[in-house]
């Protein structure tokens, strides 16, 4: 089974800058859609940044211009740049990709396993 082992998450004071690590591990790895979730206390999970098999990303307003996704195909890493991180910012992040069955639906992927998350606090 694929495994995603998320890392990087920490408090870090307002405007401040994180990079999230996602790795992969595991038979059959799917690429084809990969994407970064987060849930903040209290409320529901969002997907704020996609990144498809041909390179299309799709990204949240809230984190538009501010976060970045890519993937190290070769060392089957996905990261997450943040830059100008605002209390707002402050939730558990996951990455996820497509798998059976889909548990969340965004920017058209059918998002079904995910890692285990990784906290970021932003201080205001």
């Amino acid at each position: 089974p694929v495994r995603l082992v998320e890392s990087g998450g920490a408090s870090v004071q307002n405007g401040g800058s994180l990079r999230l690590s996602c790795e992969a591990s595991g038979y059959s790895s799917n690429y084809y859609c990969m994407g970064w979730f987060r849930q903040a206390p209290g409320k529901e999970r969002e997907g704020i940044a996609r990144l498809r098999y041909d390179g299309d990303t799709t990204y949240a307003d809230s984190v538009k211009g501010r976060f970045t996704v890519s993937l190290d195909y070769a060392k089957k890493i996905l990261y997450l740049q943040m830059e100008n991180l605002k209390p707002e910012d402050t939730a558990m992040y996951y990455c996820a990709q497509v798998g059976p069955p889909p548990r969340d639906t965004y920017a058209g992927c059918g998002f079904g396993t995910y890692g285990q998350g990784t906290q970021v606090t932003v201080a205001s």
